[in-house]
């Protein structure tokens, strides 16, 4: 029985540390909500830092948070056949992705909130990525050619899913850019040969760089 305060002080403390900050609120809100917000660019050095950082937890029920997954897609939807974005991408340091699923039909655009790759193949594709963030640079990336995705809806409804080709190559890139990860700075240190490989994709590794 005395466990039960810590454990209540303990979830009390999660859901602070997910809350919006001013700021944040301040730039999803900004002008009109039903539009695109700017994509942030390695060019602009104040942008260029956001892109670099880690992002938190997003708090799904949040109304806040239902508009930023709104603009977010008026955002990519404004790009020349942008196929992902990222929230960091829009000056939002949480875990919230927009990928364009060309493993269904139609080839929908599908939000993500706190995605988590669980899992991913040891078997890898190489092919071309860019960046909307980062203007006039494509290369060649290895991507895991299967992952398994885990992440919650508007609702805080939770799934759980397999991905292969093209798409997860997409997950992929977008969920590296909620660890700053970006693909220049990646192929860069590859040239260079002081490229250290760093696994996103694992529960554990994630959790330790929370503690």
């Amino acid at each position: 029985m005395k466990k039960l305060p810590i454990l209540l002080i303990f979830f009390i403390g999660l859901l602070n540390a997910q809350k919006l900050t001013s700021n944040e609120i301040s730039i999803i809100n900004q002008g009109d909500i039903n539009t695109a917000m700017p994509i942030y660019q390695t060019t602009d050095s104040n942008q260029h830092k956001t892109l670099l950082s880690i992002s938190s937890e997003a708090d799904p029920l949040d109304p806040n948070t239902a508009v930023l997954v709104k603009r977010m897609k008026e955002s990519l939807l404004s790009t020349d056949g942008g196929v992902g974005i990222a929230a960091p991408q829009v000056g939002i340091n949480r875990k919230i992705i927009w990928v364009q699923r060309f493993d269904k039909e139609g080839t929908p655009l599908e939000y993500f909130i706190n995605p988590v790759i669980v899992w991913h193949s040891d078997l890898q594709n190489l092919g071309p990525e860019g960046d909307l963030s980062i203007p006039d640079f494509r290369d060649q990336f290895y991507r895991s050619k299967v992952i398994q995705l885990e992440y919650v809806d508007l609702k805080g409804q939770k799934y759980s899913e397999i991905v292969e080709g093209f798409t997860a190559v997409i997950f992929q890139h977008e969920i590296d850019h909620l660890f700053g990860i970006l693909i220049s700075d990646k192929k860069e240190k590859e040239k260079n040969d002081s490229y250290k490989k760093v696994d996103a994709y694992q529960k554990s590794d994630v959790m330790k760089d929370r503690r």
